[in-house]
């Protein structure tokens, strides 16, 4: 690399770390997720999604450059792609999802909320069938037991993706999503919204994005 090239690096580079903020999230998710920025991974649920009733609420800080874009995994606990929970006993259900965050800046000003303006596409969705929960012997993909499931598009977390067929999320009250263990200990700003796929109960894998410019 000539010298040219190298000086053009170090300017870009030097640009790039000027412009770079910190930034604090407060995430509450029924029951996972895992926070992206710009398709780098930034915070993850210390709590395994296979933990019974793994409700918390997490707050973290990171570092990045508008315009970035926020990708979020979040999931609800299955025991399988049946999408049911506690298989086989007399508690044997459709589990619900739901998840609210709120991102700052340095001066504690509101950069970003989970609303209905992000954009949340479902990857897993089971039972597509309701009545399965009823089955006193659920096999995925059988009988009232099928599923839909796609996998992550490559890129979707990414600013320059493409995005425009994704849905909006859906908005869900505390009502109707029942949050616990957590989501009381956060102080949300006015407009933070628990959002998730089309159904509480039959979408089970969601991802969302939103760019912030």
């Amino acid at each position: 690399m000539n010298q040219s090239a190298i000086a053009v690096l170090v300017s870009v580079l030097a640009t790039s770390s000027l412009s770079a903020e910190t930034f604090s999230a407060e995430v509450w998710a029924d029951n996972w997720f895992e926070m992206r920025v710009n398709g780098e991974k930034v915070a993850e649920d210390s709590v395994p999604i296979t933990t019974e009733r793994s409700f918390n609420a997490e707050s973290f800080q990171f570092e990045a450059a508008r315009p970035m874009v926020i990708g979020l995994v979040a999931k609800d606990f299955k025991e399988n792609d049946t999408g049911l929970e506690y298989i086989g006993t007399g508690r044997q259900q459709m589990g619900d999802g739901g998840v609210i965050l709120q991102i700052k800046d340095a001066a504690g000003e509101t950069v970003a909320v989970s609303n209905s303006e992000w954009q949340c596409l479902v990857i897993h969705t089971a039972p597509l069938d309701k009545s399965c929960e009823s089955e006193a012997n659920p096999v995925a993909g059988q009988g009232s037991c099928s599923f839909d499931m796609t996998q992550e598009p490559v890129g979707w977390d990414l600013i320059d993706f493409d995005a425009s067929d994704w849905p909006q999320a859906n908005e869900f009250s505390a009502r109707e999503v029942d949050p616990k263990d957590g989501y009381d200990e956060i102080d949300w700003v006015e407009g933070a919204e628990l959002i998730w796929g089309p159904d509480l109960e039959q979408s089970n894998t969601v991802l969302c994005r939103l760019t912030i410019n």
